[in-house]
């Protein structure tokens, strides 16, 4: 190699009046999550109503909160909870808010082939045009798991932009292969101290060991974030789960954090859909990631 394998992403020039970004990103995992960990878990009621709680609960107290505060947000839709909660989708596209893709039954692309990871895009893709009508300019990988073929995949099949990496906190045009003639599609990164799995996901003998933190801790932990997201004139990427954060504590913690981002009026608080639609209009050098090679010894 005659240099680095790649460069690091770019300072983002923000939209007038705008020194940096951030949006609010909802999983809406339901029953999914655990039917593709456990497909036994469909006779476990308790699990079920568990995962159900977004749906049911979590998700009405999100758009309450997010219409006090006049926000929109995104939120990465399962095919599988689109099909199983088609008025609820309707209910958030009738708000206002984007739908972006998040597999059909949450399953994770590790050991996939090209042919298996496509079929599973295409299979979100027509719960959500059959449902809702919605053909979706975003994805976000289950587990944040891709493929060095997936934006290929994704590009092939209309997609703007991608969230599901984490080299960087900037989002940047993101080429589909190293050489002549690639595509590029645009990368909103996402990071695991961002995600409120880390912090609440707690089913015995389906997600692990898991831990319950305090609410405040998580609140401590994005409010630093966010700081610096605004300082270093970044984009902060929040990723929620509302069968988890739904909860009465930890939807006050996060409408103390949404307190503090309306604070900052120089904070672009939009849809990662806007926010990929103002990079791509940036015309960046698209940044090439060659996977790595390993020498036999």
């Amino acid at each position: 190699m005659t240099g680095d394998a790649t460069l690091p992403a770019g300072p983002i020039a923000w939209p007038a009046g705008f020194r940096a970004a951030a949006n609010l990103g909802f999983d809406l995992d339901s029953e999914d999550v655990a039917l593709t960990i456990d497909a036994g878990t469909r006779n476990r009621f308790s699990v079920m109503s568990h995962q159900a709680y977004g749906a049911l609960t979590g998700v009405p107290r999100v758009l309450d909160l997010l219409g006090r505060f006049d926000l929109r947000a995104t939120f990465f839709a399962p095919g599988y909870t689109v099909e199983r909660y088609p008025d609820l989708l309707r209910r958030i596209r009738d708000a206002g808010h984007e739908i972006a893709h998040h597999g059909f039954m949450h399953e994770a692309m590790a050991g996939l082939s090209y042919d298996e990871e496509a079929a599973v895009i295409d299979r979100g893709l027509e719960s959500l045009d059959k449902v809702l009508g919605v053909r979706p300019v975003g994805y976000r990988a289950p587990l944040w798991e891709t493929s060095y073929a997936t934006a290929e995949i994704l590009l092939d099949r209309g997609f703007l932009y991608d969230s599901s990496l984490m080299d960087s906190d900037l989002p940047y045009e993101l080429a589909e292969r190293p050489g002549e003639g690639a595509r590029s599609i645009v990368e909103i990164p996402v990071s695991w101290a961002l995600d409120d799995w880390e912090q609440f996901a707690f089913v015995p003998e389906v997600f692990g060991p898991g831990v319950i933190e305090d609410p405040a801790k998580a609140l401590s932990m994005w409010t630093g974030e966010l700081t610096e997201a605004h300082r270093y004139e970044s984009c902060f990427t929040l990723t929620i789960h509302p069968f988890l954060s739904g909860r009465l504590g930890r939807i006050r913690a996060l409408e103390s954090l949404l307190e503090t981002m309306a604070a900052m009026p120089d904070l672009w608080a939009t849809t990662c859909g806007e926010i990929a639609r103002h990079v791509r209009g940036l015309d960046l050098v698209p940044r090439v990631f060659p996977q790595p090679e390993i020498e036999d010894r």
